[in-house]
């Protein structure tokens, strides 16, 4: 289980403090798909990465009673002077997972051929995504954090993505940010919407949807 109470994550600005969370409260447990809907520049981004904790709430907390994932598909967290396969190296030692377990997968799944012994710092941000997906599967986390994943690569790259987290690792949890109300619709059984800093709990794509269509028609302010 994961549970956020109370969370608020605000940033400096030239004008004084932004606040992009304003007390966030959620629950996500076990083998629930949760979906994100909202304005672009509206917190979801955020909200993801202080899930996974790649950012600190400001206020209140987050307890984390399984393991998560980074963002999929982030590439922040990549030493841009180290090659591909060094990059996976690394992250093996750091999950405490076989390195030679798992780099066949890698080179099979990203499809970079020479560029794995290439420096990430000269990839493409296509390439850079690629990697990360395919470092992603092949930790065994209890949640995935999936971030607009589904626009990385071509057609047949993003099938695949499908299959190996959808089809594969259906049982696990996932909080998925997406604008494809399609994709959303068919994957998740709880959504959020997030409004003005804060988020509303919908368990119907119809209903979650139409308040979506109702704000992205609202004057945006920040």
């Amino acid at each position: 289980m994961i549970r956020l109470t109370d969370v608020t994550k605000q940033y400096p600005t030239n004008s004084g403090m932004r606040t992009i969370l304003k007390g966030i409260n959620l629950t996500i447990r076990r083998g629930e798909h949760v979906g994100i809907l909202g304005r672009n520049g509206a917190g979801k981004s955020t909200l993801v990465r202080v899930i996974g904790g790649a950012e600190q709430a400001t206020t209140g907390t987050v307890e984390r009673e399984m393991s998560v994932s980074w963002p999929l598909a982030f590439t922040g967290g990549f030493h841009a002077k180290l090659t591909g396969i060094d990059n996976l190296r690394f992250i093996c030692r750091i999950y405490g997972v076989d390195f030679q377990d798992r780099l066949a997968f890698v080179k099979d799944f990203s499809e970079l051929g020479a560029y794995l012994y290439e420096p990430v710092g000269v990839y493409s941000s296509g390439m850079r995504a690629r990697l990360a997906f395919a470092i992603s599967m092949t930790i065994d986390f209890d949640c995935y954090l999936i971030d607009e994943v589904m626009a990385v690569g071509d057609d047949s790259f993003r099938e695949r993505c499908k299959v190996e987290l959808f089809e594969k690792r259906a049982d696990k949890a996932m909080l998925i940010v997406s604008h494809s109300h399609r994709y959303l619709k068919g994957t998740c059984n709880r959504f959020l919407l997030f409004r003005n800093g804060t988020i509303e709990e919908y368990d119907d794509f119809d209903e979650v949807y139409d308040q979506y269509k109702a704000l992205l028609a609202e004057p945006q302010t920040f």
